[in-house]
This record gives structure tokens, sequence and C-alpha cells, in this order.
């Protein structure tokens, strides 16, 4: 029975198909009628016509230049030739015997010249410190001052080595010093004292150089 109904249904869509495809087939109209094909001119010649050119232009005549007037108030606008340089004199009332102008410096018999200061030497910056090394000449100490013991660190029986760092100028004075081991209490004094130290110059190559030169000042208590 399933078979039966599946072979029928497979020849019925078969006619089916078949009769919508000879009905399209058979629908065909009139075919339309097709354009005409383009046509083309032959070419024709074009005339070219020469436009005249507008006639010129008529300019005015051109006035001549009239020369510029120069007002004598007027800032000069070209340098002036054979200034002579500023004495630095000028707004003093001239005497007599006084050269002024051009003939500056020159004696003429009638009196003293003006005569220019001379320019400054110029300022030669003093070397900056080196530190001390084998190759230079040592400072050696000349003026010692002993350090006060301070009465505060004598109560506490506070001894110790103060380690300093001092700049020694050209002329062997201690320029400053700063700290470099610190016993607190006796700090400012071992400042105090070697601020007062004076040093023979330290010499590289034979000339009188400012060092960095590390100095120690030793505390130590007297028994009583």
């Amino acid at each position: 029975m399933r078979r039966t109904f599946a072979l029928f249904s497979i020849v019925f869509h078969a006619v089916l198909i078949t009769a919508i495809l000879v009905t399209q087939l058979l629908a065909v109209g009139k075919l339309p009628t097709p354009r005409e094909a383009l046509a083309f001119e032959a070419p024709s010649i074009i005339k070219t016509i020469d436009i005249p050119l507008p006639p010129p232009e008529r300019r005015a005549p051109q006035e001549p230049a009239k020369a510029l007037t120069v007002s004598a108030d007027a800032a000069p606008i070209v340098a002036p030739i054979g200034v002579a340089p500023e004495t630095g004199l000028e707004s003093r009332t001239p005497h007599i015997g006084d050269v002024i102008g051009s003939d500056a410096g020159v004696d003429m018999g009638i009196g003293p010249t003006v005569a220019l200061p001379p320019p400054p030497a110029p300022t030669r910056e003093p070397p900056a410190p080196v530190r001390l090394h084998s190759g230079m000449t040592p400072p050696q100490k000349i003026v010692d001052m002993a350090p006060t013991y301070p009465a505060l660190a004598q109560n506490a029986r506070v001894e110790g080595v103060v380690i300093l760092e001092t700049v020694i100028d050209a002329q062997g004075r201690v320029e400053s010093a700063r700290v470099l081991r610190s016993v607190p209490l006796l700090d400012q004094a071992a400042l105090d004292a070697v601020r007062q130290w004076r040093f023979t110059p330290a010499r590289l190559n034979g000339e009188a150089v400012p060092v960095v030169m590390t100095v120690t000042v030793n505390f130590t208590l007297r028994d009583r």
C-alpha cells in the first residue's frame, strides 16, 4: 500500500513539473523589435573666427617726481665720517688749555692733553682647591692653636678624636672646615681651634695652590 502511494506521488509530481515547463515555453509572446543601429554623420569643417583684442588703455602721463625736502631738524640716516671716540668729558665745561675734538691727545703747545684712563686689568679667578696627593709638596703647620676643652665634656669625661676636612688656600690659611668624624661634645671646639691654624702653602710644580687636607684633633683628659 505504501509503495503504491509513493509511486503514484512520484508520477503525479513528474507530470505536474512537465506541465509547468511546457506552459512556460508556450507562453512566450512576440519578440521585441531591435533598435536601429547608430548612424555616424560625416565630419564637418569647423571654421575659426579671430576675435579682435580690445584697444590698450591709455594711462595718464606720470608727473615727474618731486624732490623731497628734508627738514633741518630731522635725524640723520647716514653715519657721519670721522667721529672721534667719546672721552667721558663731553658734559664738562672746556677750559683754556684743554684739547677737544680730533686733536685730543696731541700736544699742540697750548696746555695739557686729555688722556683716556687705561682699561682695567683682567681679573684672574683663583684656582679651585685640589686634594692633596703624592705629587705635591704638602703644607706644614707653622701656627698651632690647642683646642679649649668644653666644660660639659670634661664633666661627662668625654674623650675622642675629631677628624676634619679643611680647605687651605694658597697663602696657607684655613679657608673652611667640616666634620668628617664627630664627637658631638667636642666638634665645635675642634672647629674653632683648626680655623686659627696656619700652614706653609702647598705647592704643585713649584706654584702655591689651595688644597683639601684632612686633619685630626685629639681630646684627652688629664688625670687629676
